[in-house]
C-alpha cells in the first residue's frame, strides 16, 4: 500500500480541513478552507451548506495538489464532522431547504424547556443517554421542519432527507446513492436508542420527527458507497469510514482499552473516555454515547463538552481585536506569572457539562486599573481548563476511580502554557502525541481498516507515538485557592 493514500475529510465548525495520509502515517498533503458563520440574532448560529461543500471541494483539490499525487491513488474516505449541526434537504436536488443549524445554536432552548416541563426529560435521558438541550440535533430538526414552508408534508412523504454532517457530505460524494450515518453521529441526534442503536419511535414520536426523513444507522468502518461525479475525485472510490469529530479523536489517539481518555481543544472542549461494551449512565451530568462500531463490536464513551474553548480565543481576536492571532496567545499570556486575579468564564453559548445552563452568559470578574491585555488572554486560556476540571470531577466521581492520564490534541493543544495549566489543575498527566491532528487521523484509521490499509486494530496501536508529557507543578494548595476563584465566578455566570 506504499503508493496509496488514505483522504480524510475533517469538516469542522469554522472551516474544512483535509488531509492526504500515507500508511506510515506521513501526511503527504494537506488543506484547510474556511466558510463564514452565520448569527441571524442572538443565539442563533447556521451554516451555509452549500458553502460547506465548495470549502470540501477546495480542500480536497488543494490537498491532493499539495500532495503531489493522482487522485487515482486514493484508497479510501474517511469522514470526521462537526456533530449534532443539522441539514434537512431535497432527495432530488441535493440542496439544502435551510442553513444548516450549528450545534452551538440555542433556538430551542424554549422547546428542550417544555419538553422538560412536560415530563419526557427522564424518557430522553434513559433512551439517549443526553440531556434536553437545544445542543443536539432532534429539537433542531423538528424546528425546521415545523417552521420551513412545506417541510413537514415533503418529510412525510420521503422527499426530503436529514442528516448531520456526515450523512450530507456521504449522500454529495455518491451522487446521492447513499443516505446514511454512523452510529457515533446517530447517537448525538437525541433521536437513538442508546443500547439497541436503532431510532427511537417513542423518542419520534415525542418530537413529531417522521421515520422517512431518517438515516440509516451503520457502523463507522465499512463501505457506505462510492464516488460520482464529485470534484476532482475519479468515480469509483470507497467512502468507507466516518465518526463524529470527537469519537474519530478517541479513536484517532488509539484509546482502545476501557478508561483511555482524551480531550480535544478545539472550537469547543471535549473530554472523552473509553467505558467499554457497556454504556455507563451518568448522575453527574455527562453524556452517554457510542465511541464507535467495528463489524459487531460497539465501544461506548462517556463525554463532558464546553460550548467554548478556542472560540474565546477567537472572540480575542475577532470581536475585541485584542490579539492578532491564536498562535500569539502563549506568548502573550507568559508576560505575566498569573492572571492577576481576573477570571473569564467563556459561556459565550450557554454552559455545557457538567452545568447544562443555556441561559448563562459569559463573565470577567476581578477587573482592576492593573489589569492588562495579557492578564485578559492568560485569564481565557484558564477558563478552557477550569472548565474541564469540572468535566474530570464529574467523570471519576460516574467512574467511581480516578483518571491516570490524558492524551490532548486539537490546536489549542499545542499551547504549551494552557497545557502546563491544565495539567496543574487536573493534576493528572497530559500527553500530547506526535501528530495533533488526531481527529482526522481517526477517520482515517476507520476507513482505512474497512479496505485494508491498515489489517487490525493492534497495527493502528502500533502507528501512535507520543511527543510531550505535562505533569502538576502548582502546589495543590494554590490550585484549590483558584478553583474556589474560578467557582465563585460560574455561580454568577
Amino acid at each position: 500500500m506504499s503508493d496509496r493514500y488514505v483522504l480524510a475529510i475533517d469538516q469542522g465548525t469554522t472551516g474544512t480541513t483535509v488531509l492526504i495520509i500515507g500508511h506510515d502515517l506521513a501526511i503527504a498533503g494537506r488543506h484547510t478552507e474556511e466558510f463564514p458563520q452565520i448569527y441571524p440574532q442572538p443565539g442563533w448560529v447556521e451554516h451555509d451548506p452549500a458553502a460547506i461543500l465548495r470549502s470540501v471541494e477546495i480542500s480536497i483539490e488543494e490537498a491532493l495538489r499539495s500532495a503531489d499525487i493522482d487522485a487515482g491513488q486514493i484508497a479510501c474516505i474517511g469522514i470526521t464532522n462537526q456533530r449534532e449541526t443539522t441539514v434537512l434537504w431535497d432527495r432530488a436536488t441535493g440542496e439544502a431547504v435551510h442553513n444548516a443549524i450549528v450545534w452551538q445554536d440555542r433556538r430551542t432552548a424554549d422547546r428542550c424547556a417544555a419538553l422538560k416541563a412536560a415530563g419526557h426529560e427522564a424518557l430522553f435521558h434513559w433512551k439517549t443517554g443526553l440531556v434536553l438541550d437545544p445542543y443536539f440535533s432532534g429539537t433542531k430538526l423538528a424546528w425546521l421542519l415545523d417552521t420551513v414552508p412545506e417541510a413537514r408534508p415533503r418529510a412525510d412523504a420521503g422527499e426530503l432527507a436529514f442528516g448531520t454532517i456526515d450523512s450530507f457530505l456521504v449522500w454529495q460524494l455518491t451522487g446521492g446513492a447513499a443516505h446514511v450515518t454512523d452510529v457515533s453521529n446517530a447517537s448525538r441526534t437525541l433521536l437513538m436508542d442508546l443500547e439497541a442503536r436503532t431510532w427511537s419511535a417513542p423518542i419520534l414520536s415525542v418530537l413529531n420527527v417522521p421515520a422517512a426523513v431518517l438515516p440509516a444507522i451503520r457502523g463507522s468502518s465499512e463501505i457506505y458507497g462510492h464516488t460520482r461525479s464529485f470534484g476532482c475525485l475519479p468515480d469509483g472510490i470507497p467512502v468507507s469510514g466516518m465518526a463524529g469529530d470527537q469519537q474519530a479523536a478517541l479513536f484517532g489517539q488509539a484509546c482502545f482499552a476501557v478508561g483511555e481518555a482524551k480531550c480535544t481543544y478545539g472550537t469547543g472542549a471535549f473530554l472523552l473516555i473509553n467505558t467499554g461494551d457497556t454504556p455507563v449512565r451518568s448522575d453527574n451530568g455527562l453524556l452517554t454515547s457510542v465511541g464507535w462500531q467495528i463489524g459487531d463490536d460497539v465501544v461506548y464513551v462517556l463525554e463532558g463538552s464546553t460550548f467554548v474553548a478556542g472560540a474565546a480565543v477567537q472572540w480575542l481576536r475577532d470581536g475585541l481585536g485584542i490579539i492578532a492571532s491564536a498562535a500569539e496567545t502563549e506568548q502573550i499570556a507568559a508576560e505575566v506569572p498569573d492572571a492577576g486575579g481576573v477570571y473569564f468564564v467563556p459561556a459565550l453559548a450557554g454552559l455545557g457539562a457538567p452545568y447544562w445552563r443555556p441561559e448563562a452568559r459569559g463573565l470577567i470578574t476581578g477587573l482592576t486599573r492593573g489589569t492588562t491585555r495579557a492578564h485578559l488572554v492568560r485569564a481565557t486560556l484558564e477558563g478552557i481548563a477550569f472548565q474541564n476540571h469540572a468535566i474530570l470531577q464529574a467523570m471519576q466521581t460516574d467512574l467511581k476511580r480516578p483518571l491516570a492520564a490524558l492524551k490532548v490534541d486539537g490546536g489549542a493543544a499545542a499551547n504549551d502554557l494552557l497545557m502546563q495549566f491544565q495539567a496543574d489543575l487536573l493534576g493528572v498527566e497530559l500527553v500530547r502525541p506526535a501528530v495533533v491532528e488526531t481527529t482526522a487521523l481517526g477517520a482515517a484509521f476507520l476507513a482505512g481498516l474497512a479496505v485494508g490499509v491498515w489489517p487490525d486494530l493492534p497495527a493502528v496501536q502500533a502507528s501512535w507515538r507520543e511527543a510531550r508529557r505535562f505533569t502538576r507543578a502548582m502546589p495543590e494548595a494554590e490550585v484549590e485557592a483558584r478553583l474556589v476563584g474560578w467557582r465563585a465566578a460560574v455561580e454568577r455566570a
